[in-house]
């Protein structure tokens, strides 16, 4: 079979899959809607929040990134990674024992203002939508290329297919749906890597292959790749070009961004306690790592073989699907010289070739020949790590909606039934929205992710962060420090990455910062101007001290503390 029959056997029955899990575990009320009734085992739990977190961003952009950036692409690596071990260790075990259904729930009650609630509100569908829009990138990339469709129609094929199993199953139906899709999109990763690896240095373990010698050759793979690197004007692979200010600001942007992303704070309110939420986050950490482990290995293999199949060759000779990716225009060739042959170079000048860097994981198994089957499992693990993310995004933002602005503040006496109603409209609303995003995203996919984690470090993590742990702290303070960190970051983001105020290069960045590092920034900001206006205002009042005191103590022991 060909790819693309190939294509729609394996991507129609992973989605009939899906659509069997939502239709099975539907939602019947809001908290099956909002956090599954609380009832999601760890081991579940840890599988859905890893495929939440692993989203096309993961999937296709950071291996992507790694390919073409080298050493500058690895904050992507060390800041994601580094960021969830933050989140486990930090916020969930906490969070979950506060029991709210969000994170502008948590903010609203903390800091006992619907002032804040709202800022809250804002800020979660600032950085959901953000995020959201890469994911729905991602759906389009793949339906283009694979289903021989425009872009613009994958995505609205994308936002049919969330929408159904979203605004059916609720966090219930997204829980069981994100399982299998970590099981699809795990085993879509890894085969290819596995077959690469030993077709390229005859080891079965990328990890160990990406640093083995190259099959046939004395020389380690990447010293080769650096060798090839250098020969066309690059940097070489393994070495740095970025400002080492901006590696240290956009690492901890991730880091603290995923700390505060409100679509995975949310998983850890699903499990029955709070020891559940511990141990679901170090599941979610042991799955994680698969794939963030054997991504820089796709990298090196998907930047080696490209350099050597498309540099210096005719056009005339490129394989089948070259001319594929081409008609999606993601792979653009132009022939300055005239000669037919493709000068892929570092000057711009000479350079006749442009690559998006999103096409990189998707294209790999086609440049490496491996059998169609692969390659039409590489589209499905695309599409299941795009929509799992994007489902846990649209129930955020309707949440947001339904719970946090109607049920807590416009009209509080909502029925139950009603409440559903409004948090399955939003969605509807949500997931239009979301598209149009998609189809006009600001850049390609990881760094557009990477500004939702700089929106998110700039808006929430301080406030959740002293709210655990500075019990004076108030509501003055915190409405401050988010709407200062918010407007910062969104600033720094519509001058130059939109054009806004001017615009601007990279040599007009402050400090040499780039936006996506910029959320480090503005998390600072938001911290300095937080404690300072806490400071000279009233203190919380002591119901609320008290409940941060409790929050605190370990589950169990409040009974020992009375006796």
């Amino acid at each position: 079979m060909d790819v693309q029959t190939w294509t729609y056997l394996i991507v129609g029955l992973t989605f009939a899959l899906y659509i069997g899990i939502a239709i099975w575990s539907r939602a019947n009320s809001t908290t099956d809607f909002y956090v599954a009734s609380g009832g999601v085992p760890p081991l579940a739990n840890g599988l859905a929040t890893a495929a939440d977190w692993m989203s096309a961003a993961s999937f296709l952009g950071m291996a992507g990134l790694l390919s073409f950036n080298g050493y500058d692409g690895s904050v992507y690596l060390m800041g994601w990674t580094g960021g969830y071990v933050l989140l486990a260790l930090l916020l969930a075990p906490y969070l979950r024992k506060f029991g709210k259904f969000t994170v502008p729930d948590f903010i609203g009650d903390r800091y006992y203002s619907n002032v804040a609630r709202t800022v809250a509100v804002i800020c979660a569908l600032l950085v959901s939508f953000t995020y959201v829009a890469g994911q729905m990138r991602g759906v389009g990339l793949v339906f283009s290329r694979f289903l021989e469709v425009p872009i613009n129609t994958g995505v609205l094929i994308g936002m049919v297919i969330v929408l159904f199993y979203a605004v059916l199953g609720g966090m219930k139906g997204i829980t069981y749906t994100q399982v299998a899709q970590y099981c699809v999109l795990i085993f879509a990763f890894m085969v290819p890597a596995i077959f690469i690896s030993i077709q390229m240095t005859g080891n079965p373990i990328p990890q160990i292959g990406m640093g083995s010698d190259v099959l046939g050759e004395e020389i380690s793979l990447l010293d080769k790749l650096d060798g090839l690197s250098t020969e066309l004007g690059f940097n070489a692979y393994t070495e740095g070009s970025r400002p080492l200010i901006d590696i240290f600001f956009i690492t901890a942007a991730l880091m603290v961004g995923t700390a505060g992303l409100p679509h995975v704070i949310v998983r850890f309110f699903t499990v029955p306690r709070v020891r559940d939420a511990r141990k679901s986050a170090g599941y979610a950490l042991l799955f994680i790592a698969i794939l963030y482990t054997t991504a820089p290995a796709i990298a090196v293999f998907a930047r080696t073989n490209l350099i050597e199949t498309v540099s210096g060759k005719p056009y005339a000779e490129m394989p089948a699907w070259f001319s594929k990716w081409e008609t999606t225009g993601l792979i653009v060739f132009d022939d300055k010289n005239k000669d037919g042959n493709i000068q892929y170079l570092a000057n711009s000048g000479s350079n006749e070739l442009t690559v998006d860097a999103d096409i990189m994981v998707l294209a790999n198994p086609e440049i490496a020949n491996l059998p169609n089957w692969v390659i039409a499992l590489v589209a499905a693990g695309g599409l299941a790590a795009a929509l799992s993310t994007a489902a846990g995004l649209l129930l955020v933002i309707s949440t947001s909606i339904s719970h946090d602005l109607i049920k807590k503040q416009i009209k509080p006496n909502i029925s139950d039934k009603g409440e559903l109603i409004a948090a399955r409209l939003s969605a509807v609303v949500a997931v239009c929205v979301a598209g149009y995003f998609g189809i006009n995203p600001p850049d390609f996919v990881a760094a557009t992710v990477a500004l939702a984690f700089g929106l998110a470090a700039a808006s929430f993590f301080p406030a959740i962060i002293l709210g655990i742990f500075y019990k004076r702290m108030n509501k003055e303070g915190a409405i401050a420090g988010m709407v200062v960190g918010i407007l910062a970051m969104l600033g720094y983001m519509l001058k130059f990455k939109f054009d806004f105020f001017g615009g601007g290069g990279t040599a007009d960045w402050w400090l040499g910062i780039s936006p996506e590092g910029f959320g480090t920034v503005a998390m600072l900001l938001n911290f300095i101007v937080a404690i300072a206006v806490a400071s000279f205002t009233k203190a919380p009042p002591p119901e609320i001290q008290d409940m941060v005191e409790l929050i605190r103590i370990p589950s169990g022991a409040e009974k020992a503390i009375e006796h």
